[in-house]
């Protein structure tokens, strides 16, 4: 009995099984390419944070850097005033005016060393101000893209989840249109589909052309297309062809079926 019903049917019903298959091999194939995806797109974020967080540290350790500069001109200023005082003593036991301006010399030397280290000390505050700022904004921004990255593994588990049950609702469905065709014409549907790019063995034709195909098909094939008494193959793609009014037809029962489902 299930051989008759299959030899009953006719072309257009094998059209209309063959495409719904298609329908529901394309959506499979999205959902499990999304899977696939998930971890390079997570990787990429998680990369992104670790080249962040490196970035925060670098400008932490310049600040850190900058400070010990202070203490270390800080030093100078307190190691020139040690010297300052100590040729300052040193003028009570001067013979002459030689020594006189010699120790007058060294005096004025260390007073200029503690003006440049005080200037070095002012203009290394001023860049440890724009850094602290610069730190503040891409701490802010890390901030940020953390919450982001949770929010954004949580919201794609969301969508796995509801892939997952998706894709088993389409693999049942895609079983009970496969029991509607002979074997051998779903072998023949299975092998062009694993021959092209994209896994479209069944393709509307629009303007004249396959979809996903450049190269029109002849006016005469494109007349026994449209009366829908066979099953035709695109001799330049190999694909199964069907008229996109029947295709459109078959994509907006498909639709409406994807919404009921969604709406459970």
């Amino acid at each position: 009995m299930e051989n008759n019903k299959k030899s009953a049917v006719t072309v257009v019903d094998k059209l209309r099984i063959l495409y719904n298959i298609q329908l529901i091999d394309s959506r499979v194939d999205e959902i499990r390419n999304f899977r696939m995806n998930i971890p390079i797109e997570i990787k990429s974020l998680e990369e992104e944070l670790e080249k962040m967080k490196k970035k925060l540290e670098d400008i932490s350790n310049d600040i850190l850097s900058l400070k010990e500069n202070i203490d270390k001109q800080n030093k100078l200023i307190k190691s020139s005033n040690i010297l300052i005082n100590k040729y300052e003593k040193q003028k009570d036991n001067i013979k002459n005016n030689k020594e006189f301006y010699s120790i007058e010399k060294e005096i004025d030397y260390q007073k200029l060393e503690i003006q440049l280290s005080k200037k070095r000390i002012k203009e290394i505050n001023l860049n440890i101000q724009k850094k602290k700022e610069i730190l503040e904004k891409k701490e802010e921004t890390f901030k940020n893209k953390k919450e982001h990255l949770l929010h954004k593994k949580k919201e794609l588990n969301q969508i796995l989840l509801e892939n997952e049950k998706e894709e088993k609702i389409l693999l049942e469905k895609s079983v009970f249109f496969s029991k509607k065709l002979d074997n051998s014409l779903l072998k023949t549907y299975k092998k062009i589909r694993n021959g092209v790019k994209n896994g479209i063995a069944v393709a509307p034709v629009q303007r004249g052309a396959p979809l996903g195909s450049y190269l029109a098909i002849t006016p005469q094939k494109y007349s026994e297309l449209m009366q829908r008494n066979k099953l035709l193959i695109d001799e330049h793609s190999g694909r199964i062809l069907i008229d996109a009014e029947l295709a459109e037809e078959e994509k907006k029962k498909s639709f409406i079926f994807c919404s009921k489902k969604h709406k459970k």
